[in-house]
């Protein structure tokens, strides 16, 4: 039960940080494009006589121009560093990371079990190394009371990104090696599960023999 809350909120917080990182963006393009296309209208009031069109560019322009999302960049740096910690994370649960894995494939029996082992162990101890360091690191920034220079928020909220998606991936990757101990399975990512991947690959085959 606390494993599937778990799993549920890791879910939602990637998905939530994935949609403001996006709304975020979008929403200062669109302000960026406006100022500019403001500053155009007046431009072009201007050139043809049009003092309303001028008035009413003006107007727009010191408007949009009162919006300040000088923040918006920082802000969205840091939301993908926070997605991309807790990314990793559910990586490792999913089985979708990027590994080389030909020799693995060639091993049998014990010796593909030991390595399998070995590598799950690597995973395990590396993370829980950058979590260690990763909180010495914040506590420190915590008491040095450094801020962000955009939204002047603390800069130790930011960085815990690394000790909590650290450990969270140390305990994904323990939970792999139980697993795999217990029943011998490995999570990987299968291509069949991709809607419609699977039917494309049928079709192209069919293409080339007929």
């Amino acid at each position: 039960m606390l494993l599937r809350i778990l799993d549920r909120l890791e879910e939602i917080l990637i998905s939530v940080l994935i949609a403001l990182a996006v709304a975020l963006i979008f929403a200062a393009v669109v302000h960026r494009f406006s100022i500019g296309f403001a500053a155009d209208l007046v431009a072009v009031g201007r050139a043809n006589d049009l003092p309303w069109l001028q008035s009413a560019a003006r107007s727009a322009f010191k408007a949009i121009n009162a919006v300040q999302l000088t923040w918006a960049q920082e802000a969205c740096i840091y939301l993908f560093v926070w997605m991309a910690k807790f990314g990793a994370a559910y990586g490792v649960r999913a089985g979708v990371h990027v590994g080389v894995d030909i020799l693995v494939e060639k091993l049998t029996g014990r010796t593909r079990n030991v390595v399998t082992i070995i590598a799950m162990s690597g995973g395990i101890l590396f993370t829980a190394i950058v979590a260690w360091i990763g909180a010495d690191f914040v506590y420190h920034i915590w008491l040095g009371k450094q801020v962000s220079a955009d939204l002047e928020m603390p800069m130790w909220i930011v960085y815990l990104a690394v000790p909590l998606g650290s450990t969270l991936m140390c305990f994904r990757f323990i939970q792999a090696l139980y697993l795999y101990l217990k029943t011998g399975f490995i999570a990987h990512h299968d291509h069949g599960s991709v809607d419609g991947l699977e039917e494309e690959a049928d079709d192209l085959a069919k293409g080339a023999h007929g």
